[in-house]
């Protein structure tokens, strides 16, 4: 299975733990106050910023919090101007990575995502080195859903779905991006609950990771995700299922 679901599948175990130390709801305060600032407070007039508060609704984020945040975005409420960047890189076994950052203070952020790269057997690259290799698009993940994948392909394949699968009891449906809120909506409207909606960018080839590579990958991703600066991170790495089992 490819990085972005394999990598999906394991986030999403964790999410309950690093939602306990806070970290999810930092990254997603900042996600709802960068979607804010950039196109205004409206989430009808805003497919980002709506993405946004569904995933904080979805992990459980207070709703005053949510406000909060997106009046700190559109100025009504002062606050730290973040920026947005994507840094390029490659992992163990030459995985490729993108590395979507937000934060206050570039000069820092580069310096540590480089210095965490470097002692998990990795390196930066060059803008757009790394980029081709990916397509954007957008991944609803339904936990333990009481339908088939017959039964929910059937409900959003009309509004933008492109491919859903299974793993390890989680439904993940692929969208184009464009669809993203097109697709959560159509759920909503059936009362499907879904644990996150959110942007993620596909690999168009992959590298397949035996069990040294894999766990120097893994590890490198953990790090990575841990830095507070580091919203997301995507790769191209594929794990087959025996190999994951004995890490």
């Amino acid at each position: 299975m490819s990085g972005h679901s394999k990598w999906a599948s394991i986030k999403h175990k964790k999410a309950k733990t690093d939602a306990a130390r806070g970290k999810i709801f930092t990254r997603l305060i900042k996600e709802i106050t960068v979607a804010a600032r950039v196109g205004g407070g409206d989430e009808d007039g805003n497919p980002r910023l709506r993405t946004a508060v569904l995933a904080g609704k979805a992990a459980n984020m207070p709703a005053a919090n949510i406000e909060r945040a997106i009046k700190k975005g559109t100025g009504e409420l002062p606050g730290v101007v973040y920026e947005e960047i994507v840094y390029e890189g490659y992992g163990p076994a030459g995985v490729a990575l993108l590395i979507d950052c937000v934060t206050d203070s570039k000069n820092r952020t580069v310096a540590d995502v480089r210095h965490i790269l470097s002692k998990h057997h990795g390196s930066m690259a060059s803008a757009g080195s790394v980029a081709f290799n990916f397509d954007k698009k957008g991944l609803v993940v339904i936990e333990n859903p009481e339908q088939d994948e017959d039964t929910l392909l059937e409900l959003v394949l009309d509004h933008g779905a492109e491919d859903i699968v299974t793993v390890d009891g989680n439904v993940q449906i692929t969208t184009a991006f464009t669809s993203l809120n097109d697709v959560s909506s159509v759920l909503d409207a059936n009362n499907i609950a879904y644990a996150s909606a959110n942007p993620v960018m596909i690999p168009k080839s992959t590298v397949k990771l035996e069990q040294k590579a894999a766990e120097q990958v893994l590890r490198l991703m953990d790090a990575l995700e841990e830095h507070d600066d580091i919203q997301d991170v995507h790769a191209n790495f594929d794990i087959d299922d025996e190999v994951l089992q004995n890490l």
